[in-house]
């Protein structure tokens, strides 16, 4: 081999190891970024709130998708529910591992319209731990949230009237021994 063939070969190598790298830290590089930068709609975790409910209600819509390569079906048991600003909600999801062996996932979260993610509070979620699911286990998770009533008050925010809260799951790449947080 020549050496200017050595070279390029190892450069490919290099390429195709930092892209590898990159797709791997791809899900915890995404959500640092969106809670450094508040883009994309990233809600906020809060304790538990003490906000009075405000007369305004707005519609809540609930998304769920799970990324290829993970055998589990995850879905909202209710895709839309009515709250009104401060009123201190609770929304369940089901998800199913399908496949022969336990499984970890890791989910990632959203609001959109992108200019409502700062009054989307999470109290308690699923999204906060990875969940590991055994081979046909069925478990359902609770998230907790709350709307903050400033809102209300945003003249660029105030009008919204739907909002659209996204979870999907990706398959967590380092396995994790146990079970996760949100079982019932």
């Amino acid at each position: 081999m020549t050496r200017g063939m050595a070279m390029t070969v190892a450069a490919t190598v290099a390429v195709v190891l930092a892209m590898s790298g990159l797709v791997a830290a791809s899900v915890p590089l995404y959500r640092a970024f969106c809670e450094a930068t508040g883009i994309g709609g990233q809600p906020r975790q809060v304790a538990a709130t003490s906000a009075v409910p405000v007369g305004r209600e707005v519609t809540i819509r609930f998304d769920a998708s799970v990324a290829k390569g993970l055998a589990w079906r995850f879905a909202p048991q209710v895709r839309e529910m009515t709250v009104h600003l401060g009123e201190d909600s609770l929304a369940v999801f089901t998800a199913t591992n399908l496949s022969d062996h336990p499984v970890t996932g890791t989910a990632v979260f959203n609001a959109t319209p992108d200019k409502i993610g700062r009054y989307v509070a999470k109290i308690e979620c699923f999204c906060f731990t990875e969940q590991v699911l055994q081979p046909g286990e069925t478990v359902h998770m609770p998230v907790s949230f709350v709307i903050d009533p400033a809102m209300a008050e945003d003249p660029h925010a105030g009008e919204v009237g739907t909002i659209t809260l996204s979870y999907t799951f990706f398959r967590a790449e380092a396995p994790v021994t146990g079970t996760g947080r949100g079982r019932s």
